[in-house]
């Protein structure tokens, strides 16, 4: 299993964003949240076609904390289904992935 991943789900405003990110961060199921946006989603959805601008929200943390954010993502989001995907950090450097460890550690 991978070390660190990164996760990513998307929202419908900026507000939203920044109220999952810092809910998350705050929590310390995630190191760092990044919020980019908007960007213009076309998805299916209810058997429509659908196209909405959304923001996206980047975490960075352990692999182990993975079940952790998903639950959090799902508690606190407005989506009945919300995008969850993680990527697997393959590479990065040493003292950022020591920082990440550092700070999703329960205090």
């Amino acid at each position: 299993m991978a070390e660190h991943i990164t996760v990513l789900t998307t929202t419908d405003s900026a507000d939203r964003a920044s109220g999952l990110a810092r809910a998350v961060v705050e929590a310390r199921a995630a190191a760092c949240a990044q919020i980019e946006g908007p960007v213009r989603s076309v998805y299916w959805w209810d058997g429509a076609l659908q196209e909405e601008l959304e923001w996206r929200v980047l975490f960075k943390l352990p692999a182990t904390k993975y079940d952790e954010l998903e639950t959090l993502i799902k508690q606190l989001h407005t989506y009945d289904t919300p995008e969850i995907i993680s990527a697997t950090i393959e590479r990065g450097s040493a003292e950022y992935l020591a920082w990440v460890d550092t700070e999703t550690r329960t205090r």
